[in-house]
């Protein structure tokens, strides 16, 4: 179920150019004049492996203008960021000049050519420009049940996207394991802007607030705005801050757990009674593993029987570590500073390791612990100034206003 508010922003962008043909006119005798035509229109998708070059050659253009006409994007867009999938639309004349090319980067933002002058179609001029959005706030209310056990199953039943799913799962990832903590009568509301663009889903804004019941305890998220410093964060109910010092989870979203820390563990694969210094988490390989607070890369790189691996040290004496990784995060190598929630990797099963899983490591103070337990520990987070509360409860209570309005059904 959700519930659509009255659009409260319209952000101000480049309008899209329309590629249609004046319609001719009528004659004056009555009868129709068939007026010779002088453009061809193609619309199509970027094809695999396809190129901007590619694409403006297939489309019919003459080769004397493609070069001059790669030229102008790139003062403006790389064309290697070109993407198979996205769509685009050519239009030339019958002579393969072109008139106009526009080709969608992403949900916000659009590539344009044109050649403004007609007697000199070597002239292009090309510009990213933004697409005219409406964002709305949108509310939905999702329940666990048998049908629906997992929070992507839930929200996909309000009509929602998966997008939607791991925005809420990241809110409360440093209070909520999305493994153990869910069962059936379980639920979720949420407050959130969602765009469009031409009456049509353009994509998610943030999430305003959030009230999530798991394992029979109630956890509530609004976002707030720092007046003095401009910054948005997320709050509980009381004004502390929902960032912990390591998120409940080194996988993004409701990971299994399929062996736990033990000091007498049957190994798997060599089939004796060892320790097991870490929780393993079955998930599809290629799955993202991020890191579980900020800190700085000690090594990442093949670590024996552990395979892929990638090694952070963090404040406060701890390490993490995160093993059998299929490949590493862009960037991730020693020395580098990591933040809490990046991608330090991929889910694989390098190493010693009979299937897909991540094997997840913590050390404090040089000794391993066992994660579920110390992420437990956790202090709330750092307080809203108690100067500023009374501008936060403000927020709090006109969102718990809005999520408490009745839902109505349908976006």
């Amino acid at each position: 179920m959700s519930r659509q508010f009255p659009f409260r922003v319209a952000i101000a962008a480049l309008a899209m150019f329309a590629c249609r043909q004046p319609p001719p006119p009528a004659a004056p005798s009555g009868r129709d004049v068939v007026l010779p035509r002088e453009t061809e229109t193609i619309v199509a998708l970027v094809p695999r492996d396809g190129t901007l070059e590619s694409v403006l050659r297939a489309g019919g253009l003459t080769p004397s203008l493609i070069q001059p006409a790669l030229a102008s994007v790139r003062a403006v867009f790389d064309p290697r960021q070109l993407r198979a999938g996205r769509p685009y639309t050519l239009v030339r004349s019958l002579g393969g000049a072109l008139r106009e090319f526009e080709y969608e980067i992403d949900a916000d933002r659009f590539l344009r050519i044109v050649a403004p002058e007609r007697a000199r179609p070597d002239l292009f001029h090309a510009e990213v420009g933004l697409f005219d959005k409406q964002v709305g706030l949108a509310a939905v209310r999702g329940r666990i049940d048998a049908t629906h056990p997992s929070v992507v199953a839930a929200v996909g039943a309000t009509g929602e996207t998966i997008q939607l799913a791991l925005s809420l799962a990241g809110l409360f990832a440093g209070q909520i394991d999305f493994d153990s903590d869910l069962h059936p009568g379980d639920g979720f509301d949420v407050l959130f802007e969602r765009s469009t663009r031409e009456g049509r889903f353009a994509g998610y804004g943030p999430i305003l607030g959030a009230r999530f019941t798991a394992d029979g305890r109630e956890h509530q998220a609004f976002r707030w705005t720092d007046p003095l410093t401009g910054k948005a964060a997320y709050y509980d109910e009381n004004g502390r801050s929902l960032k912990r010092f390591f998120l409940r989870s080194p996988l993004k979203f409701e990971p299994r757990v399929t062996s736990g820390f033990s000091r007498h563990r049957l190994h798997p694969v060599f089939r004796t009674y060892r320790a097991h210094l870490g929780v393993d988490y079955g998930a599809p390989r290629g799955a993202a593993v991020v890191a579980v607070s900020s800190g700085t890369v000690v090594s990442a790189g093949w670590a024996g029987g552990g395979g892929n691996m990638v090694r952070i040290r963090h404040a406060s004496g701890f390490e993490s570590y995160y093993l059998h990784l299929s490949s590493f995060g862009k960037g991730i190598r020693p020395g580098v500073r990591v933040e809490q929630g990046q991608v330090i990797g991929r889910v694989g099963s390098t190493g010693t390791a009979t299937g897909p899983h991540l094997d997840y490591r913590l050390k404090k103070n040089g000794h391993f612990v066992n994660p579920l337990a110390e992420h437990r520990k956790l202090p709330p987070g750092e307080p809203i100034p108690s100067t500023s509360l009374a501008s936060f409860r403000a927020v709090r209570d006109r969102v718990l206003l809005e999520i408490s309005t009745p839902l109505v059904t349908g976006h």
